[in-house]
């Protein structure tokens, strides 16, 4: 080797300079693209958290009542410009939230009256001596000022019970619905503006509470420690369930939809539903609220799962239905006497001391918790607890069931199904290809496959959905054993290949032309598995294997997903993994053969060692790409998002889901926001992954880089 140094012109300060600014630029793009996911990881977070956020409540406005008379209704309109009242006068009257002058006090009802409300608190039943009195607060921005309005006439409604001691209101499709008890019957009172009402009496003796369902279909009466349910037909009540109790509960009420039941006793507060069986629907305890003690004002949302409950001393405390505890608690002011939210949530009025205290609630999404997103939860009418997914382009009024388990699952095992397809093939192709074909074939063949990689993954779905999933259902025990008749014959061609004599396994398997041998032999044998196969099968059992499960079988599956998302996977990975192979230096292979080794002893325990951070790398690759993987998973699956299920049921993944849904959730809502954080999980997952995949490549990198220096 010379020792004369390099020439000037090759080290000149224009070189300097452009390798400096090479250099610099290279630098400036890395930090770009680092500076460009750390933006990304900040913009989902700044969207997601807010769903985490604890409920707030702000300062209260307080308003003096020119009146005493304790009110027996109270309410306010969706923007929280109005509130009205019903004392025990049967005075109504309305009350601007803004610090002006209340209106004038209308007389509603005469005498000592009592109420009883609708459940979205838009009606109001006043019973006094000389009857009952429907009316309704019209807070509508059609009216400049709000007024009284009476659905079913300003004069006492005919049919009522003058012995009732509890009532309960119900208003659906423009009729109202009204039960009464006194101490030996039920009375129901079915009322429609101009039409005579209809009457029917049940013989209940010592009923001290009602409730009917706003719907107007069940009807919930409690006389001592035992509970009764009715099922209302059109032609009458019928008696439904009768469950006796521990002990006589306090109080009974309904959360918003009229499918829960919250039932308030010594052991504190707790929520039933109907739960399906044999035999019909049957009201079951669910779950027992942590904390929640009924000692003063209960009251609920009109429109969510929530309800709030206010002891003498003011101490609120907020809970949702699907949380277990409390989720605000808060001290108010004490002895409140009235109590009722805003339609939407979003502002507590109060009255106590001839004063109404008005508050703003900020509680946009009380069902939304870390746990729920990850736990089982029992939902109404459900058998048991579950991971459930099922959203609604709806507002955030509807219970949506959140759970990111199902997606999560269903992204791993399409992944997982994809990888178990794909590394095989395109490892054993790699290491084919890169040690033991001819040359001169390799040109040809490697570009091939790459090629394949070209492929959009939409037209590998839509062939997989349309073409893939009809002929698999009518092959599907061909198909199963295809891998395994493969492996077969290719082994039994190996074993065969070490009977010949030398003299025939050099003309027949050197230079790479065994693969033309091998390649009549695999077509025949997948012409056996996909053609004479499933013949067979029907000849001998008049129908194919799908068709004999017991449990169905969906078309579109998690196998049609794997084997579409393999093939997708196969070019990357085996490009990757045969760059690596071939790269290995070939003075390790040369003298590993020189040593007496086989072809493949070489292979397996020095070149693929040696290239095994390469191979790792691409494995990674891979499987990042089938985690995000979105089109053929939407299209070649039943986008079912169910956590159980096998190898011939649908799935959903993440990157799906966010596909699916994005463009109908509501921009800001709950749905939108956890739509982000599927994206910001997937994202996390993805990011940890390739973190932990490239600590491991390194390692594998310095451990058999020093081999190759010892060597």
């Amino acid at each position: 080797m010379s020792s004369t140094p390099i020439p000037a012109q090759f080290n000149d300060r224009r070189r300097q300079f452009i390798d400096r600014l090479t250099r610099r630029v290279v630098r400036v793009c890395g930090l770009a693209i680092l500076l460009v996911m750390l933006l990304l990881f900040v913009w989902l977070l700044w969207v997601v958290v807010p769903l985490f956020s604890s409920p707030s409540i702000g300062s209260a406005q307080t308003i003096r009542l020119p009146v005493s008379t304790p009110s027996v209704a109270l309410g306010m309109d969706t923007r929280q410009k109005w509130a009205w009242r019903i004392d025990r006068q049967g005075q109504g009257m309305f009350i601007p939230l803004d610090a002006q002058p209340p209106s004038v006090a209308f007389p509603l009802a005469a005498g000592e009256v009592s109420a009883v409300t609708s459940a979205d608190n838009g009606s109001v039943l006043l019973h006094s001596a000389s009857g009952l009195v429907l009316v309704q607060p019209q807070l509508t921005v059609s009216h400049d000022e709000p007024v009284w309005k009476f659905p079913l006439g300003d004069r006492p409604l005919a049919g009522s019970d003058a012995n009732a001691t509890v009532m309960s209101l119900s208003h659906a499709d423009d009729r109202w619905l009204i039960a009464q008890g006194s101490a030996q019957q039920i009375t129901l009172l079915r009322y429609a503006a101009g039409a005579a009402p209809e009457k029917f009496t049940l013989v209940v003796p010592d009923i001290n509470q009602l409730l009917l369902s706003p719907d107007g279909k069940l009807l919930f009466g409690v006389a001592g420690n035992i509970l009764r349910v009715w099922r209302i037909a059109p032609d009458g009540p019928v008696l439904r369930d009768t469950r006796t109790l521990t002990s006589a509960p306090h109080r009974i009420a309904l959360l918003s939809g009229g499918s829960s039941l919250l039932l308030s006793d010594a052991n504190g507060i707790a929520q039933w539903f109907d739960i399906a069986s044999e035999t019909g629907p049957h009201l079951q305890p669910i779950r027992q609220f942590a904390g929640a003690e009924d000692r003063g004002l209960l009251f609920s949302e009109a429109h969510r799962r929530v309800f709030a409950t206010l002891s003498p001393a003011g101490e609120l405390k907020l809970y949702a239905s699907k949380q277990r505890g409390a989720i605000l608690s808060r001290q108010l002011a004490a002895n409140a006497e009235n109590g009722a939210f805003s339609p939407q949530g979003d502002g507590l009025l109060l009255e106590h001391g001839g004063m109404l205290q008005h508050y703003k609630i900020d509680n946009p999404w009380p069902d939304i918790s870390w746990r729920n997103l990850w736990q089982k939860v029992w939902y109404e009418h459900y058998p048991s607890p579950d991971y459930v997914w099922q959203s609604t382009s709806a507002n955030d009024e509807y219970q949506g069931k959140f759970s990111l388990v199902p997606m999560v699952m269903g992204t791993l095992k399409a992944a997982g199904l994809a990888m178990l397809f794909a590394t095989p093939l395109a490892l054993a192709a790699a290491m084919y290809t890169a040690w033991f074909m001819a040359p001169g074939l390799r040109r040809w063949v490697k570009p091939a496959i790459e090629m394949m990689g070209a492929l959009p993954s939409v037209v590998i779905g839509l062939i997989a959905g349309l073409w893939l999933a009809p002929l698999l259902a009518d092959k599907l025990l061909g198909v199963l054993l295809l891998p395994l008749m493969l492996a077969g014959v290719l082994l039994l061609c190996s074993w065969a290949s070490l009977k010949l004599p030398a003299r025939w396994r050099r003309r027949l398997c050197d230079e790479g032309r065994e693969i033309w041998i091998l390649l009549p032999l695999m077509l025949l044998t997948g012409v056996f598995c996909l053609g004479l196969l499933p013949a067979i099968e029907h000849s001998l059992f008049g129908q194919g294997l799908a068709d004999r499960f017991s449990s169905g079988y969906q078309q579109r599956n998690l196998l049609i997903a794997g084997v579409a998302m393999g093939f997708a996977l196969v070019p990357l990975i085996f490009t990757l993994a045969e760059d690596a192979i071939f790269s290995v230096p070939a003075s390790l292979g040369q003298g590993s053969l020189a040593l007496g080794a086989t072809q493949w002893q070489t292979l397996t325990r020095v070149v693929v060692p040696g290239a095994s951070s390469g191979i790792f790398a691409a494995l990674m690759i891979g499987f990042g790409r089938a985690l995000g993987e979105t089109m053929i998973v939407l299209m070649a699956t039943g986008n079912t998002p169910v956590t159980e299920g096998g190898l011939l049921q649908g799935v959903r993944s993440l990157a799906a889901n966010v596909a699916i849904e994005m463009p109908e959730a509501a921009a800001g809502s709950g749905h939108y926001r956890i739509l982000f954080l599927s994206a910001l999980v997937l994202l996390v997952f993805t990011l940890t992954v390739n973190t932990l995949a490239e600590l491991i490549r390194q390692r594998l990198r310095r451990r058999y880089s020093q081999q190759e220096e010892t060597l």
